[in-house]
């Protein structure tokens, strides 16, 4: 059996929060070297990915990406050291977490089912049309 997948999200302050989709955003940019390409692999728009990256800059008194507009020489984005040290923190305790899930989690993981099966409805019958106009009442 797979060990469990856990997902967390860090709450800094009520609008403050780090999680697993900024952080793959941040390793995307750190690969492409530009919003719009980390946007693109993925599968996010532009504008979706900026407001993140927007967002964690914002949040930190250090910026965790820094940009520089496009035109002749290219524009692109790079993950500064604050942003590298901020996933690799996250990526540390991801492991630390998932660690001791897998141990909290010891008595109860031979009991999970080994495949999912949806209880699927089976499929409706198209209601049969009535054929010719039904009878008048006078």
């Amino acid at each position: 059996m797979k060990d469990p997948a856990i997902r967390f999200r860090i709450d800094f302050s009520e609008n403050i929060h780090l999680g697993p989709g900024k952080i793959a955003l941040l390793e995307a940019l750190q690969a492409a070297g530009s919003i719009s390409d980390a946007a693109r692999k993925m599968k996010m728009s532009y504008r979706r990915a900026w407001l993140l990256v927007d967002s964690l800059n914002t949040a930190f008194v250090e910026p965790v990406v820094i940009s520089a507009t496009g035109g002749k020489g290219g524009g692109g984005a790079q993950v500064t050291a604050f942003g590298t040290h901020l996933v690799t923190r996250y990526r540390a305790l991801e492991r630390e977490i998932s660690q001791l899930g897998k141990q909290s989690l010891a008595d109860i993981l031979p009991h999970v089912a080994d495949k999912f099966i949806s209880h699927v409805r089976p499929a409706r019958r198209a209601l049969a049309k009535k054929v010719g106009a039904a009878p008048r009442r006078s």
